[in-house]
C-alpha cells in the first residue's frame, strides 16, 4: 500500500495513504492484520482520510514501515472487525461528533444569516416538539415533554437564539447517551465462547484435523497435553491431568481415565486423551453459563439510570411553578422565565459527563469499567465476596514443608524428589523443583529410566531400589507401601492445609512434600484497606477442603467463607445475601465464578482471569494487585460524592433563578443565559479528575504492581 509518512516519533508513527486507498469496510480486516504483528502495541485506523496510527515496539520502525508496505486491500477479506477495534471506532466517532455538532453550532452563528438560522432552529424544533406531543399521548410527562415544552415557549416568544441553544445541549445530552449505550453493548456482546476452530477427529484411517463446526455428537477426538478441552464429553481412551481450577476452584490437577466426564474449558496438563463428544460446543455446561450471563446483563441493560429518573420526577414541578406564575401574575414573560430553568437539563448531562470522566480515569489506570451504574453499586456496596483459587491466590503451587522418614533427610528427600520431578514438569512437580533450587540443593540424576503413571506418580530405581513420588492412592494402594498411623499423624500435623507427595524408596516410607497455594502478598493488605472503606463483610467461596479455606481465611482476616462450593452454590450463597439486604461485590476469576459474577451488585475480574470472567465481570483490573480494589472504591465514592454535589449546586441555584424569575428580578433571556452557563460550568466541573497525582492519601492512587 503506498502512503505518507505524516508523524513519526520514538514507537508512534502515522500513515497517510490518502482518501480513497481503502472503503470503510476494510477497516476491521486492516485493524486486525497491523494488530497482528507482535511489533504492534496498538493501531488506529481511518478510512475517512487513509489513516494508519501504530503505537511498536521500540526498534521496531522498520518492520512496522514493511508491514503497512505489504497490505494489498485486493487481498483482503471483509472479515468480522473485533470487539476491541469495535469499541475504539465508538469511542473515535463519538469524539468525531462531538467535535462536528459544537463547531456547527457556533460556525453557524457566525457566519449564517438570521432568516437561515432561524429556519434551521424551526426545522430542528419539529422533532422535539413531535416528541413531545407523542409523550404526552401516552399519558407520559416526563422530560421530553419538558423539553419539547421549553422549545415551544422560546419559539412562541420569537426568541429564536434560545430556542437554538436549549436544542444545541439537549443534543449533547442525546450524543453523551448513545455513546454509554454504544460503548457497553458493544463490551458485553464480544463473543466470551472458546474459541477452538479445528479439532482432531479419530478414525479407523488415523486422526484427521477438522473444523469444530463439523464435529458431531458420538465422534472421538483426541486432546493432548497443553490443549484446552473444547466439547463436554466422556474420556474413551487413554489417561491425563486435567486441571479444572476454572470450572471447579481446585488448584491441583484431576485425574481422568476412561469412562469419566471432562468438560469444556478445562485444560489438560499431562498426558493424551480420547474424548467421545456428549455435547456440542453451543449446548456445552460453559455455554449454558454464557446464557445465564447473557440473560443477567440484559436485564441490568433495561434498568433506567438514577439521573434520569430523578430529572423525569422533577419535570411536574416545573410546570406547576409555571401555571403557578401565569396564575398569581397574569405575566407570561415571568412564567416563561420559569420554564426557561429546569433542574434536569443539567442533571441528565452533569450526571453522564461526570460518570464517563471516572471512566475514562479509571482507564487511564488500567482498569475496565462497563458502566456508571456499576460504579455507583461499588460504592454503595457493604460486602464483598472473594474467589480464593487464582483470586486471593495465585493459582501456582509452591513447596511449604519437607517431612522425612527413615535414614532420609529433609535435603536427601528433597534431592530426589527433584531428581524425579523434573523429567514430568507440571505445576506440582514445578513447585518440587523450584523449591529445591531456592534452597540450593542440586539433584545429579543417579537412577534408571523413568516411568510416569498419569495423574499417579513417578516410578525408577535408585541404587537398585525401586522408587516413587505421588499421590498416597498411588503409594499406598498402587504400589503397597505401608505408612504408619504414627506418620501419617506426623504428616497431617505438619502439612496442614497442603496437599502431599509421598516418596517411597525399596518398598518404604521416606519422606512427604507439602504443597500449597498461598495467597497473593497483598491480599491481606488489600482486605484489612476495603475495611476501612467502609466494606463490612468479606467472604470467601471455594471449591477447596475445609483445611485449605480455613487456613488462608486464617491468613487473611476473613471470618466468613465456604468451602467445597460448586458454581451454582456460589451464584445461590450471592443471591442469599442481597435477599438479606447485603450489596454484593463479587470478584472472581473462574468458569465457575460466572453466575455468581453475573448474580452480584457488581462483579470484578483481575487480568489474570479466565476469559469468560473477565467478559461477564463488571469491572476488569488489568493488573495482579488485589489493591486495585480499593482505587475502585475510592474512585466510586468519589464519583457518588461528585454527582450528589451537582444535585445540590443545581437544584440551589436554579431555584433561586425560579425564584428570581417569578419576582420578576430577571428575564427569560437572562434567565434562560444563566441557567445554561450554569450547566456548561457544572459540565465542564464533571470533566475534571476526581483524584490528583499529587495526592498523598494512598487510596488515591494506584498500588505498586505486584511481582509477576
Amino acid at each position: 500500500m503506498k502512503f505518507q509518512i505524516v508523524y513519526d516519533k520514538p514507537q508512534r508513527i502515522r500513515f497517510r495513504c490518502g482518501a480513497y486507498a481503502f472503503d470503510k469496510e476494510y477497516e476491521g480486516a486492516i485493524y486486525n492484520l497491523v494488530t497482528a504483528s507482535p511489533y504492534v502495541n496498538s493501531a488506529q485506523v481511518s478510512s475517512a482520510n487513509g489513516g494508519i496510527l501504530v503505537n511498536y515496539t521500540k526498534g521496531s520502525r522498520s518492520k512496522i514501515i514493511d508491514l503497512v508496505r505489504a497490505i494489498n486491500v485486493k487481498t483482503l477479506k471483509k472479515n468480522e472487525p473485533s470487539a476491541e477495534f469495535g469499541i475504539q471506532k465508538i469511542d473515535s466517532d463519538f469524539h468525531d461528533n462531538l467535535f462536528t455538532l459544537v463547531a456547527k453550532h457556533y460556525l453557524s452563528k457566525m457566519f449564517l444569516p438570521a432568516p437561515i438560522r432561524t429556519a434551521i432552529t424551526l426545522y430542528r424544533s419539529a422533532k422535539y416538539i413531535k416528541k413531545a406531543l407523542k409523550t404526552l399521548w401516552n399519558g407520559k410527562l416526563t422530560v421530553d415533554v419538558l423539553d419539547g415544552a421549553s422549545v415551544v415557549a422560546c419559539l412562541c416568544q420569537r426568541k429564536f437564539k434560545t430556542a437554538a441553544t436549549v436544542m444545541f445541549m439537549l443534543r449533547i445530552s442525546g450524543l453523551l447517551e448513545e455513546y454509554t449505550h454504544a460503548r457497553t453493548k458493544a463490551v458485553l456482546t464480544d463473543s466470551l465462547a472458546i474459541k477452538t476452530d479445528r479439532v482432531w477427529l479419530v478414525t479407523d484411517d488415523g486422526d484427521v484435523l477438522i473444523p469444530i463446526e463439523d464435529l458431531r455428537v458420538g465422534d472421538k477426538i483426541r486432546v493432548q497435553t497443553g490443549k484446552v478441552i473444547p466439547v463436554d464429553g466422556v474420556v474413551a481412551d487413554g489417561e491425563a491431568t486435567v486441571n479444572e481450577s476454572s470450572m471447579t476452584g481446585e488448584p491441583l490437577p484431576v485425574l481422568k481415565r476412561e469412562g469419566i466426564s471432562v468438560y469444556a474449558g478445562t485444560v489438560i496438563e499431562e498426558g493424551s486423551i480420547v474424548v467421545t463428544v456428549r455435547q456440542l460446543a453451543s449446548n456445552t455446561k460453559i455455554s449454558k453459563i454464557i446464557e445465564l450471563i447473557s440473560n443477567s446483563e440484559e436485564l441490568k441493560a433495561g434498568v433506567q439510570s438514577r439521573a434520569e429518573t430523578l430529572a423525569d420526577r422533577i419535570v411536574p414541578f416545573s410546570f406547576i411553578g409555571f401555571f403557578a406564575t401565569l396564575i398569581f401574575t397574569k405575566n407570561i414573560t415571568r412564567a416563561v422565565s420559569l420554564l426557561m430553568v429546569d433542574y434536569s437539563c443539567a442533571i441528565k448531562l452533569s450526571t453522564p459527563i461526570a460518570v464517563i470522566s471516572a471512566v475514562k480515569e479509571a482507564a487511564d489506570n488500567d482498569i475496565t469499567i462497563k458502566g456508571g451504574k456499576y460504579l455507583e453499586a461499588f460504592a454503595n456496596a457493604d460486602t464483598i465476596v472473594f474467589d480464593k483459587t487464582g483470586t486471593l491466590t495465585n493459582a501456582e503451587p509452591v513447596l511449604e514443608k519437607v517431612v522425612a522418614f527413615g535414614n532420609y533427610t529433609e535435603d536427601e528427600v528433597l534431592r530426589i524428589s527433584a531428581c524425579l520431578e523434573e523429567h514430568f514438569p507440571h505445576s506440582v512437580a514445578n513447585a518440587v523443583v523450584i523449591g529445591a533450587e531456592k534452597r540450593g540443593i542440586s539433584h545429579s540424576e543417579e537412577h534408571t529410566e523413568v516411568e510416569y503413571v498419569v495423574a499417579h506418580g513417578i516410578a525408577t530405581t535408585l541404587h537398585g531400589k525401586r522408587a516413587i513420588i505421588g499421590s498416597k492412592h498411588f503409594v499406598v494402594e498402587d504400589e503397597n507401601v505401608t505408612v504408619t498411623k504414627e506418620q501419617q499423624n506426623i504428616i497431617d500435623e505438619k502439612s496442614g492445609s497442603c496437599s502431599v507427595l509421598y516418596l517411597a524408596i525399596g518398598g518404604k516410607l521416606s519422606g512427604a512434600l507439602c504443597i500449597s497455594d498461598p495467597p497473593r502478598k497483598e491480599a491481606k493488605q488489600a482486605i484489612d484497606m476495603l475495611k476501612k472503606q467502609g466494606i463490612k463483610n468479606v467472604v470467601m467461596l471455594t471449591g477447596d477442603s475445609y483445611r485449605a479455606a480455613k487456613a488462608t481465611a486464617a491468613m487473611l482476616g476473613i471470618t466468613d467463607y465456604k468451602c467445597q462450593v460448586l458454581p451454582e452454590d456460589k451464584h445461590r450463597y450471592v443471591e442469599e445475601m442481597k435477599q438479606n439486604g447485603q450489596k454484593v461485590i463479587m470478584v472472581g476469576d473462574g468458569i465457575n465464578d460466572t453466575p455468581a459474577l453475573a448474580a452480584a451488585n457488581v462483579s470484578v475480574a483481575m487480568n489474570d482471569a479466565s476469559d469468560i470472567a473477565r467478559e461477564t465481570a463488571d469491572i476488569t483490573i488489568k493488573g495482579s494487585d488485589l489493591r486495585a480494589l480499593v482505587r475502585v472504591r475510592k474512585l466510586s465514592k468519589d464519583l457518588m460524592k461528585r454527582i450528589n454535589k451537582n444535585y445540590r449546586f443545581i437544584i440551589a441555584f436554579n431555584s433561586a433563578l425560579l425564584l428570581s424569575g417569578f419576582m420578576g428580578v430577571i428575564q427569560p433571556s437572562v434567565s434562560a443565559f444563566l441557567h445554561n452557563a450554569s450547566t456548561m460550568m457544572i459540565c465542564a466541573k464533571s470533566m475534571t479528575p476526581l483524584t490528583k497525582k499529587n495526592d498523598k492519601d494512598k487510596a488515591l492512587s494506584l498500588p505498586e504492581k505486584a511481582e509477576q
